[in-house]
């Protein structure tokens, strides 16, 4: 192995500014600091709204990526079809319900912003 390996610790909040004290110690997503050591709260999307949110922006990242994909796939489709009219016709109806997939997409991302700022806002 070139280069040497590395072990996995925990990171704390004093080795990554290089100070000596230990108040905060990271593992994996969570950081439990001098703060929250005591009530046992972690920093993060701990809370039901934020997990929400994070599971739908992942679901609407898949779904524009396969959008995209379906936009690659039948332009591929329509450059191989040979002026074939049901391949024609096929290949321009799996970019148009792409388009369609990928504006989907898009509003159903602008839509869960809009409500989780609000929703956010309003339960402060």
């Amino acid at each position: 192995m070139r280069g040497g390996g590395a072990l996995a610790a925990p990171v704390t909040a004093a080795s990554a500014l290089g100070s000596s004290s230990t108040l905060d110690t990271c593992t994996g997503l969570t950081c439990i600091g001098a703060g929250s050591a005591a009530t046992g709260a972690t920093d993060g999307p701990a809370d039901l709204s934020g997990v929400i949110k994070t599971v739908i922006e992942v679901l609407l990242y898949v779904v524009g990526v396969l959008a995209v994909a379906f936009i690659i796939y039948g332009g591929v489709k329509y450059a191989t079809s040979a002026g074939d009219s049901a391949k024609v016709t096929a290949a321009k109806n799996t970019i148009m319900y792409s388009v369609i997939g990928l504006i989907v997409a898009i509003l159903a991302y602008a839509i869960v912003q809009f409500v989780m700022s609000n929703l956010s806002s309003a339960t402060v």
